[in-house]
């Protein structure tokens, strides 16, 4: 129960800034919708998309928007760092994991926010909603979510008090998993050896599970993969995310 508790304290305490600034919340939808509205209809008449892109691209667009949000979370606690703001945190009893797993759930609620207008948006376009299939799926990429979350803490301990291998890893890491996902354009059609490192990133396991999800087919064997992939995820941050709290500030 404690945990439960210092981890609602802790979210209160990150999502009250961004409740009294909802326009960032509007202005952070941009990227997602250009996504959505210039680049999705470019798949329609596509080989395998002869039906609908829209249940294939949706999915991989809220997979993106979970593999930025979170990753990047880490660049508040930067400031915190240079503040001084964590230490005085630190010094009280909050259980350190639920500081960790608060603050990713601060940024799970935004995007959730973003999610829900993302699908809404894309009913109309030919998306075939499937209440079920996306509460699972919200629920996958909330576990994916918190792993990412305690990593980029992990990774802003480890650049403060400059920053500079923050954002050097970030951008170094992001973008391969994003390209090598499959998130946006289907892998198969590409060379063998590029099918191969994909197939290695967990990321790709976790966009194959959201669509199926998101599609209805709850009992898919993508979703058992990707499933695994955002456990391990979240265990391996929430161990290393824990120890660098207790350790390395």
């Amino acid at each position: 129960m404690t945990f439960f508790r210092d981890t609602a304290t802790v979210f209160q305490r990150e999502i009250t800034p961004s409740l009294r600034e909802p326009t960032a919340i509007l202005f952070s939808m941009a990227q997602p919708l250009l996504f959505l509205f210039l680049f999705g209809p470019l798949l329609a008449g596509t080989p395998g998309f002869e039906a609908s892109p829209w249940q294939w691209f949706v999915p991989g667009i809220l997979v993106m928007m979970c593999l930025f949000g979170p990753m990047m979370a880490g660049y508040n606690l930067l400031v915190e760092l240079g503040s001084g703001s964590m230490e005085r945190m630190l010094v009280t009893p909050l259980n350190r994991s639920a500081m960790l797993v608060g603050r990713t759930l601060k940024e799970f609620a935004l995007l959730l926010v973003q999610a829900v207008l993302l699908i809404a948006l894309s009913v109309p376009l030919g998306f075939q909603l499937h209440p079920v299939g996306v509460l699972a799926g919200l629920a996958l990429l909330l576990v994916f979510g918190v792993g990412l979350g305690s990593l980029s803490y992990v990774l802003a301990i480890a650049a403060h008090p400059g920053g500079e291998l923050f954002y050097a890893v970030t951008q170094l890491v992001l973008f391969p998993l994003m390209l090598l996902s499959g998130v946006l354009l289907p892998m198969d059609a590409g060379p063998g050896w590029l099918q191969v490192v994909s197939r290695i990133n967990p990321v790709s396991h976790i966009a194959d599970a959201a669509r199926a999800l998101f599609s209805g087919q709850l009992l898919d064997p993508s979703v058992l993969a990707g499933g695994l992939a955002a456990v391990v995820l979240a265990t391996i941050g929430l161990v290393v995310g824990t120890r660098a709290v207790k350790r390395g500030i």
